[in-house]
């Protein structure tokens, strides 16, 4: 079998980069907007959080590049279970989280065909791109990525643009106006911007998740971890602030289109129409880039035994097609859950805070894990000084979990308790106990012929 073509520094940046830009900023400023302008000091405070999260994937992806990233790190350090855990976590946080990105793009391109804003017709076109970008990833990995590295370029107009030319039209008066309109106090509602924009950087992992598709992974899943994120993260603060300003908070709340709308405010119905088609074309070609993380996650937990062997099958392209049809469906069923709701904002809102929650705790595992990996490599002094930096992070994680809804908390932690039941499906213990018994029983029943 050849060899699968792998993934370069450049593709992997903008994997990180587009599968955090495409998913996570498009519809954010609406969702924010019921916040208000005290969430840039959320933004401020995610952007923290997801350097430091940057940094322990940085160092896991240099001394201990692992296909499957959160998941692979679980299982190394804290054994089988807690590897099945991750992963049936991550893989179900991936999918359903990536039925946002469709959704996201499908309300900006109703600025062109504002039928796609009718729940029923949204939901067609959603599941339109879902299996679009579903058949592009059993192409391969390769063609995935050189799709996402063009439309990363497409997002960034609209993010860019905004946030560097946005600020001629920027009213002070309109930010200050709205500094906090949620009815909490200020520390909950910056606390609630923070678990919003936390959806923002999910992602941060990416290029460790496919580290088994990475060139030289030791050094270039670090390399494009680090720049991702920065790159994101100065697009997202300044993109954020400056709609805020030019758009007025009770409009910006019902608006499924943030970006086009204040394009369209600051030079007419071209500029939103523009930025309509980047935003439409950016958040569709982030899908590919998620759907093949899923993927590789799920098949090498597959791969170990700790999922069903259907993930691990891959075709002559090294390609987990099954897994992938799989994922389809799935969020084909989400899509169809979710439809009712009357905006695509509001039905993004949903999704994302179930996804942020749900990623936090492999986040978790992997900051504990990156400690160890540290301890093993590193002097004493290196390794208390990254033990703070990873107490740091799990501290925001925390403090993320904090901030989100109450009900979705309650039911994640319901969940998470509830997959506990399936492992022993996956146990490798008990798989070599069963084998061993079947050993057992035709030995003894050789025996017994042999008496007879």
């Amino acid at each position: 079998m050849a060899e699968a073509k792998k993934i370069g520094v450049v593709g992997a940046t903008f994997l990180v980069a587009g599968n955090m830009m495409g998913s996570g900023v498009f519809l954010l400023p609406s969702s924010l907007a019921k916040i208000g302008t005290a969430s840039i000091w959320g933004w401020l405070i995610t952007t923290a959080g997801a350097l430091l999260l940057a940094f322990v994937f940085a160092k896991l992806g240099k001394l201990a590049p692992k296909a499957g990233g959160p998941y692979a790190y679980a299982r190394d350090w804290f054994g089988p279970y807690m590897g099945f855990q991750t992963n049936t976590i991550y893989w179900f946080a991936n999918w359903i989280g990536n039925v946002a990105i469709p959704i996201a793009a499908v309300g900006y391109f109703s600025y062109f065909f504002p039928i796609l804003s009718e729940p029923l017709v949204r939901c067609i076109a959603v599941l339109a791109l879902v299996w679009a970008l579903s058949f592009a990833n059993m192409i391969g990995p390769a063609f995935v990525t050189r799709v996402q590295t063009v439309t990363t370029s497409f997002a960034l107009v609209p993010i860019l643009g905004i946030a560097i030319f946005g600020w001629f039209f920027f009213d002070a008066d309109i930010f200050k106006g709205a500094y906090n309109v949620s009815g909490e106090s200020n520390f909950g509602a910056i606390s609630s911007a923070a678990a919003l924009t936390l959806w923002a950087f999910i992602g941060v992992e990416s290029a460790s998740v496919t580290a088994g598709v990475v060139e030289n992974p030791e050094k270039n899943v670090a390399r494009a971890t680090l720049a991702g994120v920065f790159l994101a993260a100065i697009a997202y603060i300044a993109s954020s602030s400056v709609i805020m300003g030019m758009v007025p908070n009770a409009e910006l709340q019902l608006s499924d289109a943030p970006f086009a709308l204040a394009a369209a405010k600051a030079v007419g119905g071209w500029g939103g129409a523009l930025v309509s088609l980047c935003a439409f074309v950016g958040a569709a070609g982030s899908l590919g880039g998620w759907i093949l993380l899923t993927a590789q996650s799920a098949k090498a937990a597959s791969d170990d035994g700790l999922f069903p062997s259907i993930f691990s099958k891959t075709n002559k392209d090294d390609v987990p097609v099954k897994g992938v049809l799989i994922v389809a469906v799935l969020m084909t069923l989400a899509v169809l859950v979710t439809s009712t709701s009357e905006t695509a904002s509001a039905q993004f809102d949903v999704i994302t805070s179930a996804a942020v929650v749900l990623t936090l705790l492999p986040y978790i595992y992997s900051c504990v894990a990156c400690y160890f990996v540290v301890e093993r490599s590193h002097t004493l002094v290196h390794t208390g000084a990254f033990w703070t930096l990873t107490s740091l992070t799990v501290v925001y994680c925390l403090w993320a979990i904090y901030g989100s809804s109450g009900s979705i908390v309650q039911y994640a932690f319901l969940f998470v308790l509830f997959i506990t039941v399936f492992y022993p499906f996956f146990s490798e213990e008990r798989r070599q106990q069963r084998q061993r018994a079947r050993e057992a029983s035709a030995i003894g029943a050789g025996a017994g012929a042999q008496r007879s």
